[in-house]
């Protein structure tokens, strides 16, 4: 049996809430848009999928609240997953009150970087980001011992292209990453910045690209509430040509109220809610 499933296949849901009728989604391998009015149910669609799966991506055959997943191959038990929502807000003051260690954290961030659900998500991907390239470096000094100069180099290619992306999406502010530092940090005209720095819109795309990169080329599900918010349209455009250049075994769902995400000949992958209502 393969513990981790390639992608899902299929989602059932018996109801979203009280007195409304099944959803039943089959899925692109690739790329799925959930479409539809406010208050439709595109959001709670995902959250109930999320919500079911346990913190290392383990599902059971029936899972919470009704709902039913179908994986590729079928007999996976297991989904690497990412869920990324559009949330930019102030959250030292919502913490428990027994989490001292994340409240010490989130505080100092506050106090000198700005503190906001962005700021907690890079915090945490910086560290996956270190992981990833010592994972990385590695191979690629395996791949140079056995003597393959060429597998050692296209190692070394995503991350270069990773860095190459950014810094093309923020070549209007001037904005450039420092390739020499572990750390994701950035020149503008002379003076280095941090990621706690940035606008929201460069926080929210830098976490979407570097959770996309972090998962290393491996099979995985990325869950995406309405992304595009704080993006500029240009971006929007670009988002999801951008995580499959990145990770081509990714499988992106994503709500979404912009046309501009389906304009890169993503049109025949959205879904309206009504459609799969049944």
């Amino acid at each position: 049996m393969q513990k981790f499933a390639d992608y899902i296949k299929k989602i059932e849901i018996d109801s979203l809430w009280s007195g409304m009728k099944h959803i039943v989604w089959e899925l692109d391998p690739k790329v799925n848009i959930l479409s539809g009015i406010n208050g439709v149910g595109k959001s709670t669609i995902i959250n109930k999928v999320v919500k079911g799966l346990s913190a290392g991506g383990e599902f059971p055959s029936h899972m919470l609240k009704g709902v039913r997943l179908d994986v590729v191959p079928e007999d996976a038990r297991w989904i690497r997953y990412d869920m990324i929502r559009s949330l930019d807000s102030n959250i030292a003051a919502t913490l428990a009150e027994g989490d001292n260690t994340m409240r010490q954290t989130l505080s100092a961030m506050s106090n000198n970087m700005g503190g906001s659900l962005l700021d907690l998500q890079l915090y945490q991907l910086q560290r996956k980001y270190l992981d990833y390239q010592v994972n990385i470096g590695n191979r690629i000094i395996e791949q140079l011992q056995g003597g393959n100069m060429d597998a050692a180099q296209q190692l070394s290619e995503k991350k270069k292209r990773f860095q190459d992306i950014v810094d093309d999406l923020f070549a209007d502010t001037g904005k450039h990453i420092i390739r020499t530092e572990n750390e994701i940090r950035f020149t503008q005209i002379g003076e280095q910045l941090t990621t706690y720095q940035l606008s929201s819109g460069e926080k929210q795309m830098l976490i979407i690209l570097l959770t996309v990169l972090v998962e290393d080329e491996q099979p995985y599900v990325l869950f995406m509430d309405e992304p595009e918010v704080s993006l500029h349209i240009e971006w929007q455009k670009r988002l999801i040509d951008l995580c499959l250049e990145l990770n081509p075994n990714v499988q992106i769902i994503l709500t979404t109220h912009s046309p501009a995400v389906v304009m890169n000949g993503w049109v025949n992958s959205v879904t309206e809610v009504s459609d799969i209502t049944v």
